[in-house]
């Protein structure tokens, strides 16, 4: 399956360690769960941009990438100066942006 637009610039702007970027790409209600630390709107989102992606310099490399009842669900393998591993991440998408991402 082709990764969506939204989750491959989520992706590549992670990678590009760009901000406003990653910001971009979430809906300004988006949710964002992480192990049940549960982050709302893009100023949550921002937080955790800061203490668990691109403030820790996260890599991404999605290793596949599914669809079920309208959630994306992708495996990915995350280096850098945090977690370091493969999880799941489970993405929802409204248009061109993500509304919601939990990772399990």
């Amino acid at each position: 399956m082709t990764t969506p637009d939204p989750i491959r610039r989520f992706v590549e702007a992670t990678n590009a360690a760009d901000t406003e970027a990653f910001l971009a790409t979430f809906t300004d209600d988006a949710f964002l769960s992480d192990w049940g630390r549960d982050f709302s709107g893009r100023d949550g989102v921002a937080r955790w941009n800061q203490s668990d992606n691109i403030g820790v310099q996260s890599n991404l490399r999605i290793v596949r990438i599914a669809r079920r009842d309208g959630v994306y669900h992708a495996r990915v393998a995350v280096t850098g100066n945090g977690f370091n591993g493969e999880g799941d991440m489970a993405f929802t998408l409204n248009g061109d942006r993500i509304a919601s991402l939990v990772i399990s």
